[in-house]
């Protein structure tokens, strides 16, 4: 773990990100107080979104499309 004053953080910014995609964790203090904490943020494990590749496992009831009764179309309109 490295620790940075945030003078330092502005001036060597770009630097300490390549260091914490690295793996590294930096910490950053403000007159000898830690002020937060540059950490990797994990990649995702199942790739790239795509549009309808959940298609086949959601199953909706055809009742799911008949409007709504009137005391719960009121309820979320507000009224």
């Amino acid at each position: 773990m490295t620790t940075v004053n945030l003078d330092e953080t502005e001036v060597s910014l770009h630097n300490l990100l390549e260091r914490v995609e690295a793996g590294e964790e930096v910490t950053i203090i403000r007159h000898g107080e830690t002020v937060a904490k540059l950490v990797s943020v994990p990649k995702r494990k199942w790739g790239k979104r795509q549009f309808g590749s959940m298609k086949e496992l959601i199953k909706l009831d055809d009742s799911f499309f008949d409007p709504l009764p009137d005391e719960e179309l009121a309820a979320w309109e507000g009224a």
